[in-house]
């Protein structure tokens, strides 16, 4: 008579391999992936003169398009030392205390918005941040203003950063530039109406997906190793 063979049991090791494979995939695609606002100059060196910033910010709505970006300039560049240079056709440029705005009709949905702005002279420092808002059509609100701290990993809404190079020897800072004021702290930027805007206006994309993510994978970490400890224990009292 022969003996009835036992279905076959998943190996604790292959188990194990494929949890940790799950919880990986679901760490990389559990948050999409979260639009940035980039700037870049015509000349990155320290008090540089007439320089030319390009910003784009790219488009995160695939529902409303982009109606104002708003700026906060760093501490050496005044508002007043700033001119609109290129932008989305009907768009202007509006000085505010601590920066400028630049809006005008809705661009179309998933769009860039990008626009230039020529600066008289750039201040004697090693990095720039411009803290950004961005407003879309419909109220929508996205903040672009964290600075992350030397040493540190990039924030989930980082700032456009420019990183500037020594200035030329024969350098000099324009007397006729004025101070501008330090740019207010993060917590207090506001939005383009000058109100603070609510956690719920701001982008739905910076914030919550990377914590679930995080989560959900310590989860079936969590699981995988039971499952195997459970395998271990089975097979060790038969």
């Amino acid at each position: 008579m022969k003996a009835h063979r036992l279905p076959s049991r998943p190996r604790p090791r292959r188990i194990g391999a494929l949890a940790v494979a799950a919880s990986a995939l679901v760490l990389a695609t559990a948050g999409p992936a979260l639009a940035h606002t980039e700037v870049s100059a015509s000349d990155s060196r320290a008090l540089a003169k007439n320089v030319t910033l390009t910003f784009e910010s790219e488009a995160e709505d695939d529902g409303a398009g982009f109606t104002e970006i708003r700026t906060v300039l760093p501490k050496g560049i005044d508002p007043g030392d700033v001119e609109l240079k290129e932008a989305p056709k009907g768009w202007k440029l509006k000085p505010t205390g601590d920066g400028y705005s630049v809006g005008g009709p809705a661009l179309a949905p998933g769009e860039n918005a990008e626009h230039s702005i020529v600066v008289r002279q750039l201040p004697d420092a090693t990095s720039l941040a411009f803290k950004t808002v961005d407003t879309y059509e419909g109220g929508k609100v996205s903040r672009w203003i964290e600075v992350a701290r030397d040493g540190e990993p990039e924030p989930e809404n980082p700032a456009p950063l420019l990183k500037l190079k020594a200035a030329p020897a024969d350098a000099t800072p324009d007397a006729s530039t004025s101070a501008s004021p330090s740019p207010k702290p993060e917590s207090e930027a506001p939005s383009s109406d000058g109100k603070k805007p609510s956690k719920a206006a701001t982008s739905d994309g910076g914030s919550a997906w990377p914590a679930v993510g995080i989560i959900i994978g310590v989860c079936l970490f969590a699981l995988a190793g039971g499952f195997v400890l459970f395998q271990q224990r089975r097979g060790s009292d038969q």
